[in-house]
């Protein structure tokens, strides 16, 4: 044997170690960097885009791809549901497309900026879900087949047809509603507008007033001067949620979320009267 160098013996732990180590880490699911939705979708456009059908939910084997127990990206770990049923939640939608038609999404299909498929950061693939917009009371239903978005304060990415049917192209994004839905449900009656006045920025919910009072005072001493506590009967208890609002713009729905991160309240989400 060569003096210094280490026996075949010797490197066998650490290549058992790399090997067992390569069997349990989740595939990487690479971030997307999403132009600017202003910019010009391939063309041609289909004809009628607002006549292009809503998919019928059906039943379907999880993907191969784009299931990971849980996946990281940008420094952040993200767990995939193991169903998506009863998911349901608001927040704000965007939509991608130009930068990424015909490119691969994380299930392995082809990305078809003109279908009715969205992007989703932790339902199984694939999964059905309605979209609401809550401005407007638009609703279509997406087959979603891909990982995103990745940008903060987002909870699902559109194609352009699914976002030009809730009439948010221009905006680039919306105020939405996400509800999975399975092979034995059918879509709801669409969601009234909400006005404006109507949504806020949760930054707690509470069994005890004592709690969210403290969490109030915290705010407004650090100058959330709209902060405030709202008690609700649920199921024959007191639920004390502390908002922030009301909410007029993405914008600012934005700009409340990070301020809010910043203060220490890291599960701000959208929440409507």
């Amino acid at each position: 044997m060569q003096a210094g160098r280490p026996s075949t013996l010797q490197w066998l732990p650490l290549a058992l170690a790399l090997v067992l180590a390569g069997c349990v880490t989740s595939p990487p699911i690479r971030a997307p960097k999403h132009p600017p939705p202003s910019l010009p979708p391939p063309s041609p456009i289909p004809a009628e885009i607002e006549n292009i059908p809503d998919p019928v939910p059906r039943s379907e084997p999880k993907s191969a791809r784009g299931n990971p127990p849980f996946y990281t990206v940008l420094g952040k770990r993200y767990h995939v549901l193991n169903s998506a049923e009863g998911y349901q939640e608001r927040g704000v939608a965007s939509w991608y497309g130009p930068g990424f038609h015909a490119a691969s999404t994380s299930n392995g299909e082809r990305y078809d900026m003109y279908a009715m498929t969205a992007a989703h950061k932790t339902l199984p693939l694939p999964a059905y879900v309605q979209v609401t917009n809550l401005k407007n009371g638009k609703h279509v239903i997406v087959r979603v087949n891909d990982r995103g978005p990745f940008k903060e304060g987002r909870i699902i990415d559109l194609s352009y047809t699914a976002a030009a049917k809730l009439d948010m192209i221009k905006a680039g994004t919306a105020f939405v509603e996400v509800r999975a839905l399975t092979p034995v449900q059918k879509a709801s009656p669409p969601a009234a507008p909400a006005a404006t006045s109507d949504l806020y920025v949760q930054a707690g919910a509470f069994g005890t007033e004592a709690n969210a009072t403290r969490l109030l005072g915290q705010l407004r001493s650090k100058g959330v001067s709209n902060a405030f506590v709202r008690a609700d009967e649920i199921d024959g208890k007191t639920l004390y949620r502390v908002r922030v609002g009301p909410i007029p713009t993405v914008n600012e729905f934005d700009r409340v979320v990070s301020r809010l991160r910043a203060l220490g309240v890291s599960d701000a989400r959208l929440a409507a009267n």
